[in-house]
């Protein structure tokens, strides 16, 4: 009597301790909708950004950004982003993408590049703020110098 009492409790107790994500998977479909369609960035704002470089999502300095073509499809939460900054510093890139809103405000980006998206395990968070009819913010934190900084991603639809 005491093993089953004591598995039963351990079993709660198992079960009670569930771990929490920080990529919340309980979906924000109103932003999503919202979100739907074509966007290009028209501007990247952080601090220090006269004289910094930043590698924005791991694959180029984040001016190159500006200009870049990005499609959202709500239903599938999938898309695609496409640098064509015609800088001569910048190279052209172009993969798919998968993304959701969470219920917590934040911007969950998983770059594919040739993979399928279960076989790609890191992705970005970013926060959302701003979001209009024709326009929306997405906000990413880098380190610089040992310090936390934000940097604005402006997106105008198409």
């Amino acid at each position: 009597m005491k093993r089953i009492f004591f598995l039963l409790l351990l079993s709660v107790a198992v079960i009670g301790c569930k771990s929490t994500s920080v990529t919340n998977t309980k979906l924000d479909n109103k932003t999503e909708r919202m979100l739907k369609g074509n966007w290009t960035i028209t501007a990247v704002n952080f601090p220090g950004s006269n004289y910094l470089k930043v590698n924005s999502f791991n694959l180029e300095d984040s001016n190159c950004f500006i200009g870049s073509n990005w499609s959202f499809v709500s239903n599938n939460n999938k898309g695609e982003m496409s640098l064509n900054n015609p800088s001569t510093d910048c190279k052209d890139f172009s993969s798919p993408i998968t993304w959701y809103v969470n219920k917590d405000g934040n911007f969950v980006l998983k770059v594919i590049n040739n993979h399928k998206a279960k076989d790609v395990n890191a992705g970005y968070i970013l926060r959302l703020r701003n979001v209009t009819e024709t326009s929306f913010d997405l906000i990413d934190q880098v380190n610089v110098a040992g310090q936390v900084k934000d940097i604005t991603y402006s997106f105008q639809r198409q």
